[in-house]
């Protein structure tokens, strides 16, 4: 029954992150490259779990989720700078989560009813206002997820009679490349998988969880989450033509009927009207924890937080922005701020302060954290360094330079995280 509980928890995690924009990128990285870069879903999916593991352990070791550990864990300036960071990581990046959120709720909408864009996104934004301000939130979510959960079979079957598992999957899934202008896809994948505020809101679930039951929920769940995002890009690859959210639904048409064409519209709709829900309360719910003693809905921050992150979504979907590039660079914009969550709770399950010494991460555990710290790194260095060339700040460089020059970076970081985690470890003797 834990294990059953455990695996519940991590599955609204799951549905966290099969969204919109789980939809758009991975089935642009199918149309667009084919089955190589599968390599970046599977490395995603180890990372997520990895990662969400450590946010739980923190939670059911040191009785604080990741929010309250952070703002206890660091004084002073260090501590300010901390928090700001971590805050403006997350509403930053739920703010471009909402913008994809509503737009990929107007989508799905868009090919069921075609109606003018800027009035759909009136009504999707004047609906899920409402349901926050009045937080009526119980039933409606769960409804809507199931058209999720539908959509997501929908892809598994399209997916495994399209393409079948065979030798070309394994070798991409295990053998990384990067093909040349991919960088931002790859970014992309992994920051609509490892999703920063499921880390703070999987902290918060784990609450008063046994671990090793909620170690398991987390692998099944994700592992779940994982192969579904992998079976939307190889639906992807089937695609003729630009990839569109019109001719990925004629893909599941053409194979399993017309009813899926359907499903996947009420599916994409209902994946983004409930992503458009949880975006802006996690967002609050971590302001929360950083900056206020106040745990309660009424709170200052809280409120401010979710008005600003569902506002601005709302108000740039209505600039006619096209949804697919807007959900891309939403993700991508994650990817570049998961590194700094974390580096954060990389450190927080490393301080025996915090941990006892036996809640410290084992060693396997940590090479794997580091492993997936090391790689959100390199990423993001990656597309920060592309894109200060993209605005005229530095010389053109190639492919290959910027990922030398990122890594470069990455070992040096690495280094110096490394000599403090050491340092942290050395206490608990």
């Amino acid at each position: 029954m834990k294990r059953w509980t455990a695996i519940l928890l991590g599955a609204v995690l799951t549905a966290a992150f099969i969204g919109p924009g789980t939809v758009t990128t991975a089935a642009a990285a199918g149309a667009g490259y084919g089955l190589s870069l599968l390599w970046a879903l599977a490395f995603s999916t180890l990372a997520c779990w990895t990662l969400q593991e450590a946010a739980a352990r923190l939670t059911i070791c040191s009785g604080r989720p990741l929010a309250e550990a952070l703002r206890h864990q660091f004084r002073g300036w260090k501590g300010t700078s901390v928090r700001l960071l971590a805050l403006g990581a997350i509403v930053l990046g739920n703010a471009a989560f909402e913008v994809g959120n509503v737009l990929g709720a107007v989508a799905g909408l868009e090919l069921a009813w075609p109606l003018p864009r800027r009035l759909l996104v009136l009504g999707v934004g004047l609906a899920t206002g409402a349901l926050l301000w009045f937080g009526t939130l119980r039933m409606l979510p769960r409804v809507l997820g199931a058209f999720v959960a539908f959509m997501g079979l929908a892809f598994l079957v399209t997916a495994l009679r399209i393409h079948p598992p065979d030798a070309a999957w394994l070798r991409h899934l295990v053998w990384p490349t990067l093909p040349e202008g991919a960088g931002l896809l790859v970014v992309g994948l992994i920051g609509t998988t490892v999703v920063p505020y499921n880390l703070f809101l999987g902290s918060g679930l784990a609450r008063g969880a046994p671990l090793s039951a909620t170690r398991f929920g987390l692998a099944v769940a994700i592992v779940g989450g994982g192969l579904i995002s992998m079976a939307i890009l190889v639906v992807g690859t089937a695609v003729h033509g630009p990839f569109t959210y019109e001719a990925l639904a004629d893909t599941l048409g053409r194979t399993l009927g017309g009813w899926a064409r359907t499903l996947f519209a009420l599916g994409l709709f209902a994946a983004g009207f409930t992503s458009a829900l949880t975006a802006p309360i996690a967002a609050a719910i971590t302001a929360r924890g950083l900056l206020a003693e106040d745990t309660s809905e009424r709170a200052p921050v809280y409120r401010i937080t979710w008005l600003l992150v569902w506002g601005s979504g709302v108000l740039l979907s209505l600039l006619d922005l096209r949804p697919i590039p807007a959900i891309i660079a939403a993700q991508a914009l994650n990817g570049v701020l998961l590194p700094l969550v974390a580096i954060f709770l990389w450190i927080a399950t490393n301080d025996p302060r915090l941990m006892g010494r036996d809640g410290l991460t084992p060693r396997g555990l940590n090479l794997l954290t580091g492993l997936s710290v090391s790689i959100a790194l390199l990423l993001g260095l990656r597309n920060l360094l592309a894109a200060f060339q993209a605005a005229g700040l530095g010389p053109v460089l190639s492919e290959a330079f910027l990922l030398k020059l990122a890594g470069s970076l990455t070992l040096i970081l690495l280094l110096l995280l490394s000599r403090y985690l050491y340092r942290l470890r050395r206490l608990a003797s």
